[in-house]
């Protein structure tokens, strides 16, 4: 069984967010959590260290100042973009206007808005996954080419933050229409790993064969992306080729690739050959392990029973966090939950509070979904009730582990009484609490309610990519053909229609085969959908790609 913490961190950057200025890295959609990036000569940055090739150099204290291609007269002045990013994230918390609104007033206040502050501030947003306000600070630069010049690293960017907020299809169309000279191996890199994301495999199969004709596909992270769709679809024969052809090619291996590595090796069940590849890692002298490393190891570890092994691992983790990194705390919480050690949940909660002035919503959703997970129920709903009083935006994300587990528990009265709390507390629910709430409906046999829960959530804002859970289908249309209900079945069938399941063969299909008993599985039936699974370790695996 796969384990209910978050994946192991096989690179770390950002939360693994696309990072490219001059440069450009893809995202993590898959394993690449802090992918190298698509240089003309290959760089890797490590906790210790810069790479370029072979060889290896110390980085300075302070990075080194990034134009971001800005034209002559718009040279950097002193930095306002913490200012400008905390002011478009209070607009984008408040709901009062859009990023490019806002941006519009500022200019024509007088501000002075540089490209270096308006692609610091992406960067910013990105980290903390507001996405959709990202990518409207770079189409009001677009709307601006006379002063702002769009290099192909940020076109590739955009490309990213299309597929996030718009979808896979709009990231080809924007592809299609860039002209020539923006489409370089950072746009088609960019491209290779929002398929990965989405795991469309002929897709970027495809895509690679392309890259590999126009020579892009000759660095450390196409390598990299491309082991990670293998991975995501566990096709180790895959990953082992790929490694193979690096070494006869002379590419470089980079943390990133052994991370990959040794992660297939321990998802086969081969502890010895796991660690054979740590032992070729630690040998390779242009290559240092860093945290994400000994978070592979030790997630590997716990899978495959060895708490102790996994224990003398996270403590090398805790012995490498400086204060300044907070995603090494959300790993450990994690870690440290799937293996049992709860007063070290939160002892590190504890140790990331003292760290910081601030804890934002993906920490707390960190440690409530390990309480959860580790069945400290009153822990998990204290520390709700203390994100409730420090949050600045509600995260449905974070209400919705509870109320999950409240249906799971069966926990009828708590399930209605919580749902209306989160509007309370934060508006609109999303469309995986309108699923979950209809799962509770299902389970009660309340059929009619749990098919208007779907349909409210294929309306809500924000439902552009979601489709409810095949389990949850079957089990609405068995219980239909049962009852002799086709009104709601009619109703469901116009909700799949709308979200475009209908025409998803292969959603269809696992439909089909839960309904034929040829799966069972709510982890086998549900991957394909995009809202949770109460039950399932698989999407919280997947979702922390």
């Amino acid at each position: 069984m796969l384990l209910r913490s978050i994946a192991p961190n096989y690179c770390h950057q950002n939360h693994g967010e696309l990072c490219i200025s001059s440069s450009a890295s893809f995202p993590s959609c898959g394993y690449l959590r802090n992918s190298a990036s698509f240089l003309i000569k290959p760089v890797v940055f490590t906790r210790y260290g810069t790479r370029r090739k072979s060889a290896s150099v110390t980085c300075l204290s302070k990075s080194k100042f990034r134009s971001y291609r800005t034209v002559d007269y718009e040279r950097r002045p002193p930095s306002n973009w913490k200012d400008l990013c905390k002011r478009i994230s209070l607009v984008d918390s408040l709901n009062r206007s859009s990023a490019s609104v806002f941006l519009s007033q500022a200019e024509g206040e007088g501000e002075l808005l540089s490209k270096w502050d308006l692609c610091r501030v992406v960067k910013e947003l990105r980290k903390f996954r507001r996405y959709k306000s990202a990518l409207e600070v770079y189409e009001w630069m677009n709307s601006r080419d006379d002063k702002y010049l769009i290099t192909s690293s940020d076109a590739a960017i955009q490309l990213d933050l299309i597929a996030k907020v718009e979808g896979v299809q709009c990231a080809e169309h924007y592809l299609q229409k860039l002209s020539n000279g923006l489409k370089d191996r950072r746009v088609y890199g960019s491209l290779l790993n929002v398929y990965v994301h989405a795991g469309m495999r002929e897709s970027a199969e495809f895509l690679m064969k392309e890259m590999r004709k126009r020579g892009y596909f000759a660095h450390t992270l196409s390598y990299n992306v491309m082991m990670t769709l293998y991975m995501k679809l566990k096709d180790h024969n895959k990953i082992e080729l790929l490694v193979s052809e690096m070494k006869e090619k002379n590419v470089a291996l980079d943390v990133c690739t052994y991370n990959i590595w040794m992660s297939s090796c321990g998802y086969q069940g081969s502890i010895a050959k796991m660690e054979q590849v740590y032992e070729q890692m630690k040998a390779d002298t242009t290559v240092r392990p860093i945290w994400t490393t000994f978070s592979t190891m030790a997630t590997m570890y716990i899978k495959l029973g060895e708490i102790e092994k996994a224990a003398g691992y996270l403590r090398k983790i805790e012995s490498m966090m400086t204060g300044r990194d907070r995603e090494p705390y959300h790993y450990l919480i994690s870690l440290y939950g799937s293996s049992g050690k709860k007063e070290s949940v939160y002892r590190i909660w504890n140790d990331y509070k003292n760290s910081f002035s601030k804890i934002p919503n993906f920490g707390f959703q960190a440690v409530i979904s390990t309480l959860i997970a580790a069945n400290d129920i009153d822990g998990a709903e204290k520390l709700y009730d203390e994100w409730l009083g420090v949050k600045t935006k509600y995260d449905h994300r974070i209400g919705n582990l509870i109320l999950a587990r409240y249906v799971k528990e069966g926990k009828s009265d708590k399930v209605k009484d919580f749902f209306n709390q989160m509007i309370e507390a934060g508006g609109e629910p999303n469309s995986m609490a309108w699923e979950i709430l209809s799962e509770d409906h299902i389970r009660n046999l309340r059929i009619s309610e749990a098919v208007s829960c779907l349909r409210n959530a294929a309306t809500v804002n924000g439902s552009k990519r979601w489709k409810p859970k095949p389990a949850n289908v079957s089990a609405i249309l068995e219980i239909c053909e049962e009852e002799d209900d086709m009104a709601n079945k009619d109703v469901l069938m116009d909700v799949l229609q709308e979200v475009r399941c209908l025409s998803d063969t292969k959603y269809m299909g696992y439909v089909s085969d839960l309904r034929d008993g040829k799966i069972t599985s709510c982890d086998q039936a549900d991957r394909n959908g995009d809202g949770d699974c109460i039950d399932t370790d698989v999407y919280q695996f997947l979702e922390s790609l």
